[in-house]
């Protein structure tokens, strides 16, 4: 995630102490250490320079426990850390995240130099936590079992001075047979429609035009309030915010993907005709395995309805391949739905055991050829049919939210990089006069890409916005201060657009 540098650039020329956050796993990590960093900086840190690789006064990090080899890839680099922090007086290492929330003491064990374990629940003790160790200067473990406070009370460092995350809820109350998170973020707690509008409103008054709606599982919202329409309603309610200009939502489970939402999707303009609707498998015997409440005809009843609702919708999603006992007909029903669904993209992954799971246990795992194997075809024909749903926006005008890094090969191309209502990477000819991300151009797009489209013509329209305002103002501070700026209120939270991830997100149920 980073790379060497000078030693002398990771504290400030004050003598101010720097820290950096390492961040693993699904977007709920992602909004988890813009908290993190919040804290971090009221404390009195300064963010470290870009490429420090651990060369910091404190090093976070925030770990996921999806993946099978996660705790060998968090103790590599641990490993790599410890005669860094031998040379280094006062250098303290900290880990949490649900990694930390599973293995706890066994962290300390295996790396002793780590300085504080911290829990999914209890993130914001971690300045406390850090200067106990110092006090103390022995390992401090503190691993709440539930929910001390609701993430989004504390102070946040967003990342994005456009675009933010809102978390609606945390915590899960399904019971994959795949899945830990349940174990690790514990059951589903929502936050009040009041308390989540006035951070919206907080958010769009600093400068932010896009929110992305953050949940586990963002549309059983209501189930902790007693509401079965809660999350329609959130949804037209962001409708009537005036300045903002796009709504999203993440991740949604087809068990409680109701009518009502679709309707609110369609009749509210500034919900973006976006869906990301996880499938996981396509054979029913296997959702049945997987203790996934819904069967194929029922996931494909929702992309149709969906699809009548809202006819440009791009619709992703999530699918599991070589789950135990899969079969080859069984991969073949997954294939079916694929090309039934036409999804404009997938995260696909190959199953891995996940220790404490249901599924890790079960007998008929697939053997590690059979599943690389499978994998590779349901690629080739996701690719396929990604390409073909993008050569369908050719032709087409579009309205693209200029985004901060999204094309890397810009600088070489002579392009500018944006993201379309629907949530597609548009790389665009860079206009005449200056833009800046959060503003938003209007562009004809030429060509087509299986993971990007290309608007190679001349730029129709620049529209100069307040979230351009917003990134602006912030890169001013950011230059003319070595600290980091928190932006807008203190208790709010924010994203850039949706990472990549290597696993399956713990919202992608």
């Amino acid at each position: 995630m980073t790379s060497s540098s000078d030693r002398s650039t990771a504290v400030s020329v004050d003598g101010t102490k720097t820290y950096e956050i390492r961040t693993y796993g699904c977007q709920m990590n992602v909004h988890d250490s813009e908290r993190l960093s919040g804290l971090l900086e009221e404390a009195g840190y300064v963010k470290a320079p870009k490429g420090s690789d651990g060369d910091a006064d404190v090093v976070v990090f925030n770990t996921c426990a999806v993946r099978e080899n996660a705790d060998n890839k968090l103790y590599g680099n641990l490993g790599r850390l410890a005669p860094m922090k031998t040379t280094r007086p006062g250098m303290q290492i900290a880990v949490g995240g649900c990694l930390a929330q599973k293995d706890r003491d066994t962290i300390v064990a295996k790396a002793p130099w780590v300085d504080v374990v911290f829990g999914t629940h209890n993130i914001g003790k971690l300045p406390v936590l850090l200067e106990r160790a110092r006090v103390q200067e022995e390992a401090q473990i503190e691993i709440a079992e539930s929910l001390e406070a609701f993430p989004s009370t504390l102070p946040t460092r967003r990342e994005s001075a456009y675009a933010a995350w809102v978390s609606i809820s945390v915590g899960c109350n399904n019971t994959c047979t795949f899945c830990i998170v349940p174990a690790l973020r514990g059951k589903e707690e929502d936050r009040r429609p009041g308390d989540i509008l006035a951070e919206i409103e907080a958010l769009v008054a600093e400068g932010v035009s896009e929110i992305t709606l953050l949940g586990q599982n963002v549309n059983a919202y209501g189930s902790d309030l007693g509401d079965r329409e809660a999350f329609s309603k959130l949804l037209r309610a962001c409708g009537q915010i005036e300045g903002l200009e796009r709504v999203r939502f993440t991740s949604p489970h087809p068990r409680d993907f109701t009518d009502d939402v679709i309707a609110a999707m369609a009749e509210t303009p500034n919900v973006m005709p976006q869906l990301h609707m996880p499938l996981q498998s396509g054979s029913d015997s296997i959702l049945r395995a997987m203790r996934r409440s819904y069967r194929q005809e029922r996931f494909l009843g929702i992309i149709e309805k969906v699809r009548a609702a809202i006819p440009h919708a791009a619709i992703s999603t999530d699918i599991i391949v070589g789950f135990p006992g899969e079969t080859e007909e069984d991969f073949q029903q997954t294939m079916h739905t694929v090309r039934e669904a036409r999804f404009a993209n997938a995260f696909t992954f190959q199953y891995s055991k996940r220790p404490g799971t249901p599924a890790a246990d079960m007998e008929d795992q697939i053997p590690k050829e059979v599943v690389q194997e499978r994998y590779m075809r349901l690629v080739a024909l996701q690719e396929e049919i990604s390409w073909e749903e993008n050569k369908k926006q050719v032709g087409r005008t579009l309205e693209v939210m200029v985004a901060e890094g999204e094309g890397r090969k810009d600088g070489a191309t002579d392009r500018l990089s944006g993201r379309a209502p629907d949530n597609r990477l548009v790389h665009f000819t860079k206009p005449g006069e200056d833009v800046r991300p959060g503003d938003v151009v209007t562009v004809e797009i030429t060509y087509a890409a299986p993971h990007h489209l290309l608007a190679e013509g001349s730029v129709t329209a620049v529209r100069r916005t307040r979230a351009g305002d917003a990134w602006e103002k912030r890169t001013t501070q950011a230059a003319s201060k070595p600290a980091g700026v928190l932006l807008g209120l203190p208790k709010i939270g924010a994203p850039e657009p949706l990472p990549a991830m290597d696993a399956p997100a713990c919202g992608s149920h």
